[in-house]
């Protein structure tokens, strides 16, 4: 039957249509005949108890330049969707962390997608290391010294913010470098958690795979191939897409975290692994859906929201 949308994002008239994993799951649900309403992280209030947003109705086209048209503007409960997607962008802040706690009360008689306790208590860098036997070397920290014995110990690290996205300010380090004092210095000024530290793995250069799980198994993989002269595969950051098959050593890093992703309510997720090494689980607003399905993979779009509409139904 038709459902009642609200997709909390970005706003919808600078977002990219040609790579956006939220617009392609608009897309797929207008072609269900569910009803689209849109708006963004500030405009969520909760007043007395009732969480209610500033929406707009949207309807979506997959026309470049000429996306969307929106409605006028109407104050509404979110009690009064069936279905929310939390899609905006991180950083993940106390801002995101609030959203989550606002979420939180309308989850789940209207089905919030991902669980919003879950995203905030699943920060993809920290998450991930409930599965150390799956990862390279990692350290998480602001303590010098225990990221030179680190280094001492691993040679080449990546060094990147705790609550980063988008491959923004991740940094390789050399075992003898010259500009480790001053890197460590700019991230002590610049960030106020802890930072990431991983063991480089050289492999990186052949590509960082995105595999999407939805409900706890793997449907879907695009492997990203960073640019000459950088590390990071992000396709925002000049990353190039290529069809993916799973590995073997893929498959078993999904089936051992697919139970936990299923339970904690994480129906949306995207995974990277680096030479058959689970680097990061992605929960936030995971990306990857037209990546796939332009390299070949099957629309993920349609698998996704197969799994919401048996969610609601039950």
């Amino acid at each position: 039957m038709p459902l009642t949308v609200a997709v909390q994002m970005d706003p919808i008239e600078r977002i990219n249509v040609a790579s956006d994993s939220t617009f392609a799951l608009m897309l797929e649900a207008k072609g269900r005949g569910h009803k689209l309403l849109v708006y963004t992280p500030d405009r969520l209030s909760m007043l007395d108890g009732k969480v209610v947003a500033t929406m707009r109705e949207a309807e979506v086209r997959d026309i470049v330049g000429d996306h969307v048209t929106l409605g006028e503007p109407r104050r509404i409960e979110l009690a009064d969707m069936d279905v929310v997607l939390m899609r905006q962008d991180p950083p993940f802040d106390l801002a995101y962390i609030t959203a989550t706690h606002l979420l939180e009360r309308v989850h789940p008689k209207s089905f919030v997608v991902n669980d919003p306790a879950s995203v905030r208590n699943a920060p993809e860098k920290i998450f991930v290391t409930e599965f150390p036997q799956l990862m390279p070397p990692t350290l998480i920290t602001r303590d010098k010294a225990e990221i030179e014995a680190f280094r001492k110990e691993h040679g080449e690290i990546v060094m990147k913010p705790l609550h980063g996205h988008g491959g923004a300010s991740v940094f390789k380090v050399a075992r003898e470098d010259a500009n480790f004092g001053s890197l460590y210095d700019l991230f002590a000024t610049t960030f106020k958690e802890a930072w990431v530290v991983q063991r480089f793995l050289p492999q990186v250069v052949k590509g960082d795979k995105r595999i999407v799980l939805v409900d706890g198994v793997a449907e879907g993989a695009v492997n990203r191939v960073p640019q000459a002269n950088d590390i990071r595969s992000n396709m925002v950051r000049g990353g190039a897409a290529e069809a993916a098959k799973l590995s073997r050593r893929e498959q078993e890093i999904c089936e051992t975290i697919g139970p936990a992703l299923k339970e904690r309510g994480l129906l949306f997720v995207g995974i990277d692994v680096i030479d058959g090494w689970l680097t990061e689980i992605n929960v936030t607003c995971p990306t990857g859906i037209r990546a796939i399905r332009k390299t070949g993979g099957p629309d993920l779009a349609v698998t996704i929201w197969d799994a919401i509409e048996e969610r609601v139904r039950k």
